[in-house]
């Protein structure tokens, strides 16, 4: 076969996948696909999406209603909504993606301890993640947030910490399973080391599923962090964090209902959009 042959193969192959992964994506799939860029645009480049400051003052244009020229209105300062709302996606999205990390970087500790250990130490691991696995993950980051007092960082690790059992879990059973898989059975009789038995068969299998999980705990994650944001135990304002902007404009809820329906609908869609993702990742995954 000539190079010119192979790298034609090549390009079919990689067009194939992408054809069946869009495929399987769906329309579904590919709007939250364009949300979560958008978003992401937004974190990156806020000033493109909307220039301005988002801590301009101007009394003069208070309270304004959504409309040309203020697309989502103006709160009790004159501060434009819209340009909080994309501002404010940079620290949304930011502690969101940190407490799913915190989460996932323990859940990996706990999952492969319990799933590759001794009996004795899959055991006591087991336990552990049993107990807090119990408890509802909001309940769990309120009681860390009240040992550790409020804050955008103790909120994020709180969110963190409250969301890995679930990870630990996952990986827990998806790593023993492996383990326990005839390939790696028939790899070991090969003489295969248990470095190169990780690296080659435990680890992508055993990861690789956890992916669309993680999709999907991002925007929970998002929504977590808002709630304790809303809640006073995370930002607070002046923030244009959603969940501080939530706060700040409930008090004007009967009055001027853009102060909290639009940052609301900021993270109804972005995290609407990251499950969406997620499941369908997982769909293109299998």
């Amino acid at each position: 076969m000539s190079a010119a042959d192979a790298s034609v193969r090549a390009s079919d192959a990689v067009r194939t996948r992408l054809t069946t992964a869009a495929r399987r994506l769906g329309v579904p799939g590919a709007v939250a696909l364009v949300v979560v860029a958008l978003v992401l645009l937004a974190v990156v480049a806020p000033s493109l999406v909307a220039p301005g400051s988002p801590a301009a003052i101007d009394p003069g244009r208070a309270m304004q209603p959504p409309g040309w020229g203020t697309w989502f209105g103006t709160d009790e300062s004159g501060r434009d909504v819209w340009t909080r709302v994309v501002h404010g996606a940079s620290s949304s999205l930011g502690v969101g993606l940190a407490a799913t990390a915190i989460g996932t970087g323990l859940a990996l500790v706990l999952g492969f301890a319990a799933g590759l250990g001794p009996r004795w130490l899959d055991a006591g691991v087991s336990r552990i993640i049993e107990v807090l696995y119990a408890l509802p993950t909001m309940v769990l980051a309120l009681l860390l947030v009240a040992v550790q007092g409020p804050g955008v960082a103790a909120s994020v690790l709180a969110v963190g910490l409250a969301t890995a059992p679930g990870y630990a879990r996952i990986l827990r059973a998806r790593a023993r399973s492996v383990a326990d898989s005839g390939y790696v059975a028939a790899a070991r009789l090969e003489g295969r080391g248990g470095a190169w038995v990780l690296r080659r068969h435990i680890l992508p299998n055993a990861l690789w599923p956890l992916v669309a999980v993680v999709t999907l705990g991002i925007g929970q994650a998002v929504v977590w962090v808002a709630a304790l944001s809303f809640l006073g135990l995370g930002a607070r304002p002046p923030s244009s964090e959603w969940g501080a902007m939530l706060n700040a404009g409930r008090v004007y809820l009967t009055s001027s209902w853009w102060l909290t329906v639009c940052p609301g609908l900021a993270i109804t869609v972005t995290a609407a959009a990251l499950t969406v993702l997620g499941r369908r990742f997982g769909r293109v995954a299998a």
